[in-house]
């Protein structure tokens, strides 16, 4: 066969049939060989092209379509569709505009070819011939085609014949799109077809009515008049059963009804009166659906986003959210998928109506689908309540000790936000953290650490209780670094109170100081702690130093031997710790004192976030003791310092390393426990701290960007941009792009990350250098990208003025 056909293509002879070419093409065993086959029969219908006289131009296009399905190229028969559109004969035509569609796009100039031929095939008498130039339009028509042709499709709107005027409405859809501004033409004539009994025209007019209500709120409010018709014709479907012959499954009509509630929500939402005309629809349709079929589904879903939409009766959206639930039961894992989108936006204003279905909402959490399973978690996490935190918060709990890895940071926030917001004590908040820092340590915030030890110290009555569990952990598993640095930091602070062995709230287990420090130099020499845990471990073992007796030349040779160690961090600690006990050691038991309660300026600040933490005073006669050991130091010497990187206007700030649990003590002109851990780096004596101006420069959609000028010089200043979510869900993708006139000079340095957490729980800063020799007018403009719950989000802010000092 194929060499039949390969003697008939080199003989220039008329190519085979289409139906043979799709056998021979099929055939083909290897993609060399249908290549070939393709190309043979290609250069045959060329050459059939260029002859004046050729009787098979539509067998031909119509095989060149084949080919073009097929991918391959096609484009040398664009100039062949022109002609044959023009051809008088219908068989032709009907090839040609197919050829058009599927050759021709609106940015080729060949579509500009068949314009003439369109505009006169709308006027044709054949009603087949006009729909063959209105399925044409509305699929490729460029931009100067429908301004060109929008006047005959008003025209053909208006006619008597029902086919022709189906045809015409979704044609002039496709303009709308293409050209906003010729939406008035087509409003009248689409408001009249609203009285006809044509299920198509019917279907049509809905479309291009809700093309015309969503891009112009004029027109929205003109169309709001109709909604008595929709209704009208939208209880025919639902109780009589307006079209039998467009029955599915024993719904009538579901496509149209489905663009009936879509349109009626456009025309509901945000008025009082559109939406008390439909309640009583909308309540028909959702108690007389079937909700066993598919198809019955499809409208009920319609149906509860209507609802959740308009101003509805209280009544109503429960009905609504008793239908998700409904959904929340069915075996079709895309009808749980959306019942729980949907469930999601409106847990905020309807939360009692969801929460009848909380169970049914958890139990989901053990679907296979990971789809329905992240979203089951997101609707978990914003049911929990302070009535339900306990039951709510076990769920949640055995679904991470079991969650996919992709899940378990996700699962870990949000436990952690709900424990924060809801706890009923605070040893269940503890216990709850530690639970979560045990199953899924490594998946946790880095805030995490700090937040947990601030919540530690400022609960007195559970430090005994706290450490010892802590201990525990620390002995069962050490490769979770969370969990890791907390109980080296309880152990350093409290290790008094776990040698002591005496503990109501659990029970006593006899501790033995090699046995703490046994602990602690596991860590240290663990393959899996990380720096910084090791850095908490060091500065835990060189803490317990005050709190045992026996054990203080063991403590003093491990510090000894972390002062040569490769990592720069643990050997500066190491050896400040080791002039502790030669140099100072008269000063080591007040510098290493217990930590002071660490009190949060505001939400989402704690100890690690802020350098300006509010700490409470040590005790006076501390004070005067350590005042007479610490000689004096000239001021100025902070000043240097600092002009060393780059000015003295910037605030001197405390920045322990990580892991650090030296108390960090109020400054003043006299002299501290504190002051004489500072004096082991020659002594400091920082000026007045002065706070840098903030100015708020966007606030919009629960996202915050403010501007404070850092330091300035003659040439130009530093600012830092800080970006906070109040929202209650996580933001990602946060970046932040500047722009400045071109006589200034802009540095972006690197920010601090590029996610905000919900409710504020941190922040994301980034510092900006502006270079201005020229000393022109400072404005900056301000573009903010992020992606929140799967939607990309962006806008622009403008600067015109900056804080002043």
């Amino acid at each position: 066969m194929l060499q039949r056909l390969v003697n008939t293509s080199n003989a220039m002879s008329p190519s085979v049939p289409l139906q043979e070419m799709i056998r021979a093409i099929r055939s083909a065993r290897t993609q060399c060989e249908e290549r070939g086959v393709i190309q043979r029969e290609c250069a045959a219908i060329r050459a059939q092209f260029r002859q004046a006289d050729n009787g098979g131009r539509s067998h031909n296009l119509a095989k060149l379509l084949y080919v073009h399905m097929l991918g391959y190229p096609a484009h040398f028969g664009q100039m062949e569709c022109v002609r044959m559109i023009a051809s008088p004969r219908y068989s032709e035509k009907r090839v040609g505009y197919l050829g058009a569609m599927m050759l021709l796009d609106e940015k080729q100039d060949a579509s500009l070819l068949i314009t003439n031929s369109i505009k006169n095939d709308l006027s044709h008498s054949n009603q087949y011939v006009q729909s063959l130039a209105l399925c044409t339009l509305a699929c490729m028509g460029s931009a100067e085609m429908c301004r060109d042709l929008a006047p005959e499709i008003d025209r053909l709107l208006r006619a008597s014949n029902s086919y022709i005027k189906k045809k015409a409405a979704l044609c002039a859809v496709h303009i709308v799109r293409k050209v906003h501004e010729l939406g008035e033409l087509f409003a009248p004539a689409a408001r009249s077809l609203l009285a006809e009994k044509n299920h198509g025209v019917l279907h049509g007019a809905v479309v291009l009515i809700t093309e015309l209500c969503e891009r112009n709120p004029e027109t929205l409010e003109r169309f709001r008049k109709t909604v008595p018709d929709l209704v009208q014709i939208m209880k025919g479907l639902v109780i009589s059963g307006y079209s039998p012959e467009h029955d599915v499954a024993g719904v009538s009509d579901p496509f149209l009804q489905v663009r009936i509630l879509r349109l009626l929500r456009i025309l509901g939402r945000n008025n009082e009166a559109a939406s008390d005309a439909m309640n009583d629809l909308l309540a028909q349709v959702a108690t007389n659906t079937d909700s066993t079929k598919t198809v019955g589904n499809a409208v009920l879903y319609e149906t509860v986003l209507t609802v959740l939409d308009i101003k509805s009766e209280s009544g109503l959206r429960v009905l609504a959210v008793n239908i998700l639930g409904r959904f929340l039961l069915n075996n079709d894992r895309n009808i749980r998928y959306i019942a729980m989108t949907s469930l999601q936006r409106i847990v905020g204003t309807d939360h009692n109506a969801v929460q009848r279905h909380r169970g049914t909402i958890v139990d989901c959490l053990k679907d296979q689908d990971a789809s329905v399973k992240r979203r089951a978690l997101e609707l978990s996490l914003a049911l929990v309540s302070a009535t339900n935190i306990r039951s709510m918060m076990k769920e949640l709990l055995l679904f991470l000790s079991s969650c996919p890895l992709e899940l378990r940071s996700q699962a870990a926030s949000g436990i952690f936000n709900a424990a924060e917001r809801y706890a009923p004590s605070q040893r269940w908040h503890i216990d709850t953290i530690l639970h979560v820092l045990t199953t899924a340590g490594g998946d946790v915030r880095d805030e995490t650490v700090p937040n947990l030890i601030q919540l530690i110290t400022n609960t007195s009555e559970l430090h005994c209780y706290t450490v010892h569990k802590l201990y525990r952990a620390l002995l069962s598993d050490i490769s979770q670094q969370s969990l890791v640095q907390v109980a080296c930091w309880c152990i350093g602070e409290y290790g008094d109170l776990l040698l002591r062995g005496e503990c109501q709230e659990t029970e006593p287990v006899q501790v033995t100081e090699d046995d703490v420090l046994d602990a602690l130099e596991t860590v240290l020499q663990s393959h899996m702690s990380a720096p910084a845990t090791r850095g908490f471990a060091l500065t835990a073992t060189m803490k317990l130093s005050t709190r045992i007796t026996d054990n203080v030349d063991r403590i003093r040779s491990i510090v000894s031997i972390y002062g040569s160690c490769i990592d720069v961090e643990l050997q500066q600690r190491a050896v400040e710790y080791n002039a502790l006990f030669k140099k100072y050691d008269h000063m080591r038991a007040a510098v290493l004192e217990r930590m002071p309660v660490i009190e949060k300026n505001s939400p989402g600040h704690t100890n690690g976030e802020s350098t300006r933490e509010a700490v409470k005073e040590v005790q006076p006669a501390k004070v005067k003791q350590a005042e007479t050991l610490l000689p004096q130091q000239p001021a100025n010497q902070v000043c240097d310092l600092l002009d060393l990187l780059g000015g003295s206007e910037e605030p001197l700030q405390s920045n322990p390393a990580v892991g650090s649990t030296v108390p960090v003590l109020p400054i003043s002109t006299s002299s501290t426990a504190g002051g004489d851990l500072l004096d082991l780096l020659g002594g400091l004596e920082p000026t007045p701290l002065t706070p840098a101006p903030t100015v708020t420069v966007y606030e919009k959609s629960g996202v915050t960007l403010t501007l404070s000028r850092e330091k300035q010089s003659d040439s130009g200043l530093t600012v830092t941009l800080t970006a906070s979510n109040s929202t209650d869900s996580d933001i990602s993708s946060f970046t932040l792009q500047a722009a400045v006139p071109k006589s200034v000079q802009l540095h972006m340095k690197a920010p601090s990350g590029d996610s905000l957490p919900a409710r504020g729980a941190a922040k994301v800063t980034q510092m900006v250098v502006l270079s201005n020799p020229n000393k022109v007018n400072l404005k900056m403009r301000i573009r903010i990208s992020y992606t929140s719950q799967g939607s990309a989000f962006q806008d622009t802010v403008q600067v015109d003025s900056f804080p002043e000092h």
